[in-house]
């Protein structure tokens, strides 16, 4: 079994309404992020791939025009703007191009939390 891993950066702005931290969360701020795509399987015996990168590249890219330099808020699909959500959104974006989805990983540049997210079928 092998895993093949992308990283894309995005930077884009949004709120969140919490309980702790109210007032600076509701604000209009913003994040620089990493999103790590990992696919999982065993190399096809005519190509010696998992996927074809320039496909997964391609999807990527895709992904990361979604969200860079975005107000998240705005993007009626990804519900409250978390990581949690940012994680998932990714995967639901990927997954139809990516049968071999595995993870879908965000980190914040600002901090040292991350999220990952395993697919519907794992909740």
């Amino acid at each position: 079994m092998y895993e093949l891993s992308r990283e894309f950066r995005f930077d884009a702005a949004h709120t969140l309404q919490r309980t702790v931290d109210v007032e600076p969360s509701r604000r209009i701020h913003g994040h620089s992020y990493r999103a790590e795509v990992v696919v999982r399987g065993r190399p096809d015996p005519q190509t010696g791939m998992i996927i074809d990168l320039s496909l997964f590249d391609k999807a990527l890219e895709e992904a990361r025009d979604g969200l860079d330099h975005r107000f998240l808020d705005e993007i009626s699909d990804l519900g409250p703007t978390t990581i949690e959500n940012l994680s998932s959104w990714i995967w639901r974006k990927l997954a139809p191009v990516c049968p071999n989805l595995w993870r879908v990983t965000v980190r914040r540049d600002s901090d040292t939390g991350a999220c990952s997210f395993y697919g519907s079928e794992s909740l």
